[in-house]
């Protein structure tokens, strides 16, 4: 786990809903998990940044300090799981507990008929949007339950809801890792923590550009617009446990 680049103790923003708590982002180097994380930030959480890219996670932390918060940059590939063991056995030494955990970071792969999508394309897409969310859970639930309300939140898609051709690969991943989040929802059931998955619906993010090329972004919703239905989810008066969340 990265050193904080606040050295200060305080860990949150006073006044928030989130005061004191952790929260632990993917993909928090830009897009919706930048807008999120800084969010929380302002709710009074101490973020955990997630992502590959070094530089992306500085931006996010320079963010968060702009609103008053803290954050631990953490820079890793998901693909590596056995870094997720490891990031959940630091932050078990550090805060002995993880408040909430948002599974945000994914890789739409290639639109291509599923016939001739390449094999390591549609590894990595697997890897990233489902298993890396299983070892996720399977790292950190032992965290979430030692929160007093632990929350867990995976971002999922509309492509579920349909059949949409050449977009097998990322379809079929987000269908799974509905079917992970409601099946791991079901398990915790009886326990203070709660799973649930959000769709935040079309918004202006690199992903959608490389998807849609031609398509007007000014025309989208930003991170930030979408960024405070995050919220609700995370909070731990919310109940509700292995819904879907539609922006």
């Amino acid at each position: 786990m990265g050193e904080n680049k606040n050295p200060q103790k305080k860990t949150s923003t006073p006044g928030g809903r989130l005061e004191g708590r952790v929260a632990l982002i993917t993909g928090a180097s830009r897009g919706i998990g930048a807008a999120v994380a800084v969010m929380l930030a302002r709710e009074g959480a101490h973020l955990i940044l997630v992502s590959r890219t070094i530089g992306g996670l500085e931006e996010t932390d320079d963010a968060i300090r702009a609103v008053g918060g803290t954050a631990t940059l953490t820079p890793m590939d998901l693909r590596d799981f056995g870094q997720i063991d490891q990031l959940g056995a630091a932050i078990a030494e550090r805060f002995g507990h993880l408040d909430i955990l948002v599974g945000n970071a994914a890789t739409l792969g290639v639109l291509s008929p599923v016939g001739h999508i390449q094999p390591k394309i549609w590894e990595e897409v697997i890897d990233v949007n489902v298993t890396a969310n299983w070892r996720l859970i399977r790292s950190f639930d032992p965290l979430l339950r030692a929160a007093q309300a632990g929350r867990a939140l995976f971002v999922t898609s509309g492509v579920t809801q349909g059949v949409f051709p050449y977009w097998g690969a990322y379809a079929m991943s987000k269908a799974a890792l509905e079917t992970l989040v409601r099946t791991y929802a079901g398990e915790i059931s009886k326990t203070s923590v709660r799973a649930n998955l959000i769709d935040p619906g079309v918004v202006r993010t690199l992903m959608r550009q490389k998807a849609f090329p031609g398509e007007d972004p000014l025309s989208l919703a930003t991170p930030e617009e979408i960024a405070p239905a995050f919220l609700p989810p995370l909070l731990p008066e919310f109940s509700e446990n292995g819904t879907i969340v539609r922006v």
